[in-house]
């Protein structure tokens, strides 16, 4: 296990890396970067035996990056989320303040600012595909947004006395039931396979419209991450 101490540079941070927990291959491609060590997969499990391997190697900070669904009515496919807890299977996991007020700072600076919200973050163990299912979690929760791995990153970084944050972005709306086809190609690994998702397309070909729309919100989300990210980079953010 971590100490939590971490040896320190010249300039006072930490010479460990920030650990950068996503659920999918392209969060991760858009997380990488120096002093940064990502570990992703879709699988608690697996997910849950990687980060324990990197953890215990040391590090400065755990953040879970990547997209999220929607909670909260008013949010827009492309909105940001800096979350100051998780609710979750684990219970209510606090992130760190400092670090998520140096986020928010970093974001605010930059246009992608603009589509900034702070509050509370949910996790679940499956994911939420319906409207109805994403409105009853609001109610009881409050949350702006839901993922499946910000309650294993908050717990392993409580659990390794390091500071947590979470950075999430809308990909999926409140409003909107996803087809079964937009999850059939995800893989444990978090990559995601295309003959899934075709052959559920010819099972039901009805699916089309709403998987096309799927496509236009994934872009939206995946925009506001490479910006987030840039975001991070430029006021040095993921360094503690």
């Amino acid at each position: 296990m971590s100490s939590g101490i971490a040896p320190t540079a010249a300039g006072g941070r930490s010479t460990r890396p920030v650990i950068v927990v996503t659920g999918m291959a392209f969060e991760a491609r858009i997380a990488r970067g120096d002093g940064v060590e990502v570990v992703y997969a879709a699988r608690a499990d697996l997910l849950e035996r990687a980060l324990s391997a990197v953890v215990a190697r040391g590090c400065a900070g755990i953040v879970s990056f990547g997209t999220a669904g929607g909670l909260a009515p008013d949010l827009e496919p492309g909105a940001l989320i800096i979350a100051d807890a998780v609710d979750g299977p684990f219970g209510r996991l606090p992130t760190d303040p400092a670090w998520a007020d140096r986020l928010a700072a970093a974001m605010s600076g930059q246009p992608v600012g603009a589509r900034l919200r702070r509050g509370s973050m949910a996790a679940v163990t499956a994911p939420l595909i319906s409207a109805d299912d994403k409105r009853a979690l609001h109610g009881s929760t409050g949350a702006l947004a839901v993922d499946m791995e910000s309650h294993i990153a908050g717990a392993t970084a409580a659990a390794h006395g390091v500071p947590f944050a979470v950075c999430r972005t809308i990909v999926d709306p409140a409003w909107r039931t996803l087809p079964s086809a937009a999850t059939a190609g995800l893989q444990d690994d978090g990559s995601t396979a295309l003959g899934p998702i075709l052959r559920e397309l010819l099972r039901q070909p009805s699916q089309l419209r709403g998987l096309i729309q799927v496509a236009f919100d994934a872009r939206a989300a995946r925009t506001t991450l490479v910006k987030a990210r840039h975001a991070m980079t430029l006021a040095d953010a993921l360094r503690l």
